[in-house]
């Protein structure tokens, strides 16, 4: 009898202590490109994101051919987002490209978190409190921010609150081209849009009210064997939490849910997810870049670009819609 019960206490002990593993995804992703079509005679030039691994995910088997007079991975000065460059010189004929790397992402999981009185290093976090051309931190949106955290006095109760505002007001517009522009000032008379809309509001209102934050530009994995991905670009955010680190938001999330379900806010599954995205994701999904108003490296023609979570590409110096599938041809592809 003493074996046996000797023999049911260490089995439990041994289940006790067994980690509880957190969700995965694993998977070879592939991006095909083809610029042939555009007019010859040009120089002909193409930055992609270039994922690298992190804290939630691991990159591996990296590797790129094609066509081109030269490639090579650069890294830009402001937020040292890794790209992949590549350059056609104005005789080529041809210009194709195929990068493919593999990925293993791990949900993301920050959950009964907990408030500091740490105080905000401006030296560091100055960046992630700033405006940017599409995101203002004064006027309507600072007082805006104002009124979302009044009586709120920590970090973390502000963060809550204007996530929790993003989730009652925002709203999923299906016609939105690509990921949204994260137009702050246009969101504010509509906040409708997709991922980069919803997200970039947050940001600039955590950023009003003196939270650090950042958008997270991305792209969603697929869950099946062979599964075409080529649109699935996704953006969310994040706000630093003192003693913590950096802590995952999607709101847009929540309002895509919302949308494809039919749900009120009033459902308990917007509340299930409510809860989930605030400092949670998915493993459905990889870390591209971060940043907008960028300068790429090599330096692109013309002004800043608004985020690189896109190719992008010049001929002759002028930007093609990447967007377009007319002018712009790619396929990205997602397999187990």
């Amino acid at each position: 009898m003493k074996r046996i019960i000797i023999a049911g206490i260490l089995a439990l002990l041994c289940m006790i202590a067994l980690p509880v593993l957190a969700s995965s995804q694993t998977g070879k992703v592939t991006m095909e490109f083809d610029l042939s079509e555009q007019a010859t005679g040009q120089e002909v030039k193409l930055w992609l994101p270039y994922p690298v691994s992190d804290a939630q995910q691991l990159i591996s088997k990296i590797s790129w051919q094609g066509d081109f007079a030269d490639a090579a991975v650069y890294t830009d000065r402001s937020n040292s987002n890794p790209m992949l460059f590549a350059r056609w010189d104005d005789k080529a004929t041809a210009r194709k490209l195929t990068l493919s790397f593999n990925a293993e992402r791990t949900e993301q999981s920050n959950k009964d978190l907990q408030d500091s009185t740490s105080p905000i290093d401006l030296a560091i976090f100055a960046p992630y409190l700033a405006a940017t051309s599409m995101g203002p931190v004064d006027g309507p949106v600072k007082a805006l921010a104002e009124e979302i955290t009044s009586g709120k006095t920590t970090i973390l109760a502000k963060a809550r609150a204007i996530y929790d505002w993003t989730v009652d007001n925002s709203f999923r517009d299906p016609k939105t081209r690509g990921c949204g522009l994260g137009d702050v000032p246009q969101l504010l008379g509509r906040p409708g849009g997709k991922c980069a809309d919803i997200s970039s509001l947050y940001v600039a209102i955590a950023r009003s009210a003196g939270v650090p934050a950042r958008e997270i530009l991305g792209l969603r994995l697929g869950k099946e064997d062979g599964t075409d991905i080529t649109g699935w670009q996704h953006c969310w955010a994040e706000f630093y939490l003192p003693g913590t680190g950096w802590i995952a938001v999607d709101p847009a999330d929540v309002r895509k849910a919302m949308l494809k379900q039919n749900l009120a806010l009033d459902d308990p599954k917007v509340d299930e997810l409510r809860e989930y995205f605030f400092g949670s994701l998915d493993p459905n999904r990889i870390r591209m870049s971060e940043g907008r108003d960028l300068t790429l490296n090599p330096p692109q023609q013309g002004q800043a670009i608004n985020y690189l979570m896109y190719p992008f590409a010049q001929v002759g110096g002028q930007t093609i819609d990447w967007l377009d599938p007319a002018t712009f041809k790619y396929r990205i592809t997602f397999n187990k």
